[in-house]
């Protein structure tokens, strides 16, 4: 199966079960597991091509001419961890039908589920630096909507924001770094990073890709100091708790730094910085373990640590300890996710997850007792289980590392007292729950649960014994595939024996389990009746430390805002373009203005007359704004017009037509927004008049200079010569390669159609943000309660007739004519608009402008009908033009790369119609229907949803009698 559809087959799953009737829990599990079959299996079949230190990749042509191409890698560490991802998803997908409350939106819960799943793949599979980045983040955005699926606790907000606001700024440093260290490596290829090591490491700039590289792999790993997020993480259901924070999402930073372990690693700077972190994190996270209550804050806690465990042997710059990390990543997950697992089986059996609550399970639950104890005894390094061996191995590392003196000798004592500290908190999970006497006034009554919620959980404590009691048949040849990437292709020796005879690291563990039960067995009893959240001894606290940041921060933007901002739109105006004007004045003073050689156009009567005209509105509209809007918004309109034709003197009716239809749109804009304005009031304070005067004066001449500042600008670029003008390309490649004769058209959708498609989206988001902020908002206080007897003309207040009904009837009659003749001319708008379209690739027009026509068209309905009567008429739904525009956008460009060309890349279709003949058709007439469907969709919704605000006040000033809506 091809890597690029394994990679998309979950991102199609998650739309698909987004579609899915919420409440068919059967349906969307079933549908979720034969996804993450269906990556699995295939996955699980590449092992004989990886295993031998093969590597399987697929190229896809994105961007060429950059050198940036969409490439899915799979080595043997790649595999690992792409079926740890896959394997495990499809048991928490088992796992979570049983677990789900009927009452949770599962359909969603599953799309997220599977879209998280696809992102961790495309962490692991990406060979390119960034394209990683881009599913980093993307693991990131799904996480935080995985840990706020309970979106109606506090502390489930809480958390999601606190993780995406480490991990994404995290992800940022990381998009630095990788730049960077591709700029060192000469490519963004992985491959290429990966055999350029000896270069990065010699490189000035290597000191600062790895912090910034380490930011973006400790923060997303939870290691010291940004582990705080992860306890607050577990407000999310467990099933997600099993998954992301046991198994994939946290594990991408340890993956990382395996990943570019032998591009980084071997230098004293790795050392210090990824082994120190890695220690403190190991045992502060085991401290905290040992003193929690709720079981999922125990295992967040200890997850940490084990996370710590692997970053230090990661950091050790040995071979050997590098294998020991990959080994580790692989033995955690499968008890850790067990835990977690039992832990919602504990919860949803007896309603409750604090320790201080819960005693003697074992009699109520006894298969459930005895998986999470064999998964506890893993955890806490017990012989005979898979934790024990890596455990072993981190503790030879240890003690035959070569460093520093003190190093030597604090890192096996520090390690010790790290399994000391795992055995106490694995102690009090197994015994404290299960045993003892039978607990009283829990929630619910205990029981076992459903066989198959219990399923997952069994094959994972399984493997566990398998592993711990057979190793070297069972994971030896799976670790030497996974291992081998990472430690640069040739394996060190170990031995995965159960027994090595009597040791150090043996004595270690013996010392570990000794102290650790004698410390519990002493402890017990305090631990259960504590009642504080944090651990004695630990002053730090980076809840509180994130919190308190995030509070000075927004202090601090509060404060700056009120001092610089103000919540008048003239001095925001003024200031910003007095900032832009003296910005452009200090680049005019390094590189002068010069008028180039270039021959003048010689000025035409007409010419100089229209602008004359136009300068004269342009002055006209500054004058008109002060006594009547309307007639200045005229005036401005006039401007507009005069552009336009400019446009089409100089040969360019694209752009006048573009323009003509935005003005159009502008003016109903405007029209919409002169009711948000206040009122002019004449103060007869002359202070107060004299300041305005002075304003208006300041605005007048800031206008000028602007003004003259840009037409000097303007003047010296169209007189110079451009000897690296690009238009000469376009010109000539237009036709041959874009299939259309006109240059602006196939510059927009062929050439440049990737901006464009950026282009159309912000667009769509502009519309659908207004919508949504315009949906629930208020008018102000003085624009509500406005007095009936007063309706405002062109920013005027005038009085309204007496006899209102009689005013409705005679503006009822005087629309009449018009809304007649609209509607009229409604369906020779759209045939105009399909002949702009479909005209666009070789003449003036296309979906930009053919977009806009249909929108003036819908707009002018609203206009003269009144609402009522086009929504009993028409059902426009402007969000799905959006949708459906930028999906269209989008699946065209996917077609190009379906047939193996890069993205967006235009062909052109010649086929004969009966009585038509040839006819020529570009697939980018596709992407232009798209591009009007978001044009038109994005029009109407901004100004219906102004004009609906508009109606909002109308309602509110009138009396009994209201005439009929209209925009």
């Amino acid at each position: 199966m091809s890597l690029l559809l394994l990679l998309l087959l979950p991102f199609v799953g998650s739309a698909a079960a987004a579609l899915l009737p919420t409440n068919a829990r059967n349906i969307e599990s079933l549908w979720a597991a034969v996804v993450a079959l269906g990556v699995a299996v295939p996955l699980a079949l590449l092992y004989p091509e990886v295993a031998g230190g093969g590597v399987v990749s697929e190229r896809l042509p994105w961007l060429p001419g950059l050198g940036v191409d969409i490439i899915v890698r799979l080595d043997g560490f790649a595999w690992m961890f792409a079926m740890l991802v896959s394997g495990m998803g499809l048991l928490v997908i088992v796992y979570a039908r049983y677990y789900l409350s009927p009452e949770d939106p599962t359909a969603r819960f599953y799309s997220l589920l599977l879209g998280f799943m696809g992102a961790m793949l495309g962490v692991v599979t990406a060979g390119n630096l960034i394209q990683l980045v881009v599913f980093w983040e993307l693991t990131s955005v799904f996480s935080f909507l995985l840990i706020g699926y309970w979106y109606h606790r506090k502390d489930a907000r809480r958390g999601a924001r606190m993780a995406f606001t480490v991990t994404a700024t995290g992800g940022l440093a990381l998009l630095a770094g990788l730049l960077i260290l591709g700029h060192i490596a000469g490519s963004h290829e992985l491959d290429a990073v990966l055999a350029s090591g000896d270069t990065v490491r010699a490189h000035p700039l290597y000191p600062l890709a790895l912090g910034l590289i380490l930011l973006g792999a400790l923060t997303k790993s939870a290691q010291f100091p940004f582990h705080f997020w992860l306890p607050h993480a577990m407000a999310a259901p467990t099933p997600v708790s099993a998954y992301l924070h046991s198994a994939t999402m946290v594990k991408a930073g340890v993956f990382l730094l395996a990943r570019l372990w032998p591009v980084l690693a071997g230098t004293d700077a790795w050392f210090w910085t990824v082994g120190g972190a890695g220690l403190a994190t190991l045992l502060l996270g085991a401290y905290a373990a040992m003193f929690q209550n709720d079981l999922k804050g125990l295992l967040a806690y200890s997850t940490i640590s084990h996370l710590g465990l692997v970053t230090l042997l990661l950091g050790l710059n040995s071979p050997l300890a590098a294998v020991a990390a990959v080994f580790h990543m692989m033995n955690h997950a499968t008890f850790k996710a067990s835990l977690f697992m039992s832990v919602g089986i504990i919860d949803h059996e007896t309603g409750t997850r604090d320790m201080r609550r819960l005693d003697g399970l074992y009699r109520n639950m006894p298969v459930t007792g005895t998986l999470a104890i064999v998964a506890c005894a893993a955890m806490a390094g017990v012989p005979l289980l898979n934790g024990f061996l890596s455990k072993e191995m981190f503790f030879a590392e240890t003690v035959f590392v070569t460093a520093h003196p003190g190093v030597e000798i604090v890192l096996p004592l520090a390690a010790t007292l790290a399994g000391v500290f795992a055995v106490v908190y694995s102690l009090r999970f197994g015994h404290d729950v299960f045993f003892g006497p039978p607990a009283r006034n829990l929630p619910r009554r205990p029981h076992e649960p459903v066989h198959w919620m219990r399923v997952p959980v069994e094959l994972l404590v399984l493997g566990c014994v398998v592993v711990g009691t057979l190793p070297a048949w069972s994971i030896g040849p799976m670790l030497a595939t996974a291992a081998r990437p990472v430690v640069g292709g040739t394996l060190p020796d170990y031995s995965l024996a159960v027994w090595h005879g009597f040791n150090l690291p043996l004595l270690m563990s013996v010392i570990a389990l000794a102290l650790g039960l004698v410390i519990y067995l002493r402890f017990a009893g305090h631990f259960k009746q504590r009642r504080s959240k944090t651990a004695p001894l630990m002053p730090f606290d980076g809840k509180r430390m994130f919190e308190r940041g995030l509070a000075w921060v927004t202090a601090l933007a509060w404060r700056v805002r009120r001092w610089a901002g103000t919540r008048r739109l003239q001095p925001q105006l003024f200031w910003m373009l007095a900032i832009a004007g003296a910005a452009a004045l200090g680049s005019a003073l390094i590189v002068p203005l010069e008028w180039g050689s270039r021959a003048r156009v010689p000025a035409t009567l007409e010419f100089v007359l229209l602008w004359i005209i136009a300068g004269a509105c342009a002055i006209g509209a500054a004058w008109q704004a002060k006594f009547h809007r309307l007639a200045a918004l005229i005036m401005l309109g006039m401007v507009g017009l005069a552009l336009c034709i400019t446009f089409a003197w100089f040969s360019a009716p694209d752009l006048a037509l573009t323009q003509l239809a935005v003005e159009v749109v502008t003016l109903v804009l405007f029209l919409l927004g002169l009711r948000w304005l206040p009122r002019r009031v004449e103060r007869d304070d002359p202070r107060i008049a004299g300041r305005a005067r002075w304003r208006r004066r300041r605005d007048f001449v800031l206008a000028l200079l602007l003004g003259a500042g840009l037409a000097a600008l303007s003047y010296a670029l169209l007189t110079r010569h451009a000897p690296l003008s690009i238009s000469p390309y376009f010109l000539e490649n237009a036709l041959p390669r874009g299939g259309g004769s006109n240059v602006v058209n196939v510059m927009l959708v062929d050439f440049r159609a990737f901006d464009t498609l950026g282009e159309i989206s912000v667009l769509g988001i502009v519309g659908l943000t207004v919508f949504a902020l315009l949906r629930r908002f208020r008018p102000p206080q003085e624009v509500i309660h406005r007095p009936a007897q007063q309706r405002v003309v062109g920013g005027n207040v005038h009085s309204d007739l007496t006899e209102r009904p009689s005013a409705a009837e005679g503006e009822q009659r005087y629309l009449e004519v018009p809304a007649v003749l609209v509607r009229l001319l409604l369906p020779v708008a759209m045939m105009y608009a399909v002949h702009l379209f479909l005209r666009g690739h070789n003449e003036p027009g296309g979906g930009f402008v053919a977009g806009l026509v249909v929108a003036i068209a819908f707009i002018a309905q609203y206009m003269v009908s009144g609402t009522r009567w086009v929504e009993a008429r028409m059902t426009l739904r402007p969000p799905r033009w959006i949708a459906v525009g930028l999906l269209l956008a989008i699946a065209t460009g996917l077609g190009s790369l379906g047939v193996g060309h890069p993205f967006l890349t235009t062909h052109t279709a010649h086929f004969t119609l009966p009585l038509i003949g040839e006819v020529h058709l570009p697939s980018a007439t596709f992407f232009d229907l798209g591009v009007f469907a978001v044009v038109v969709g994005s029009t109407l919704l901004l100004l219906t949803a102004i004009a609906h605000q508009s109606l909002r006040v109308r309602r509110r000033t009138e009396d009994d009698h209201p005439s009929e809506e209209s925009a």
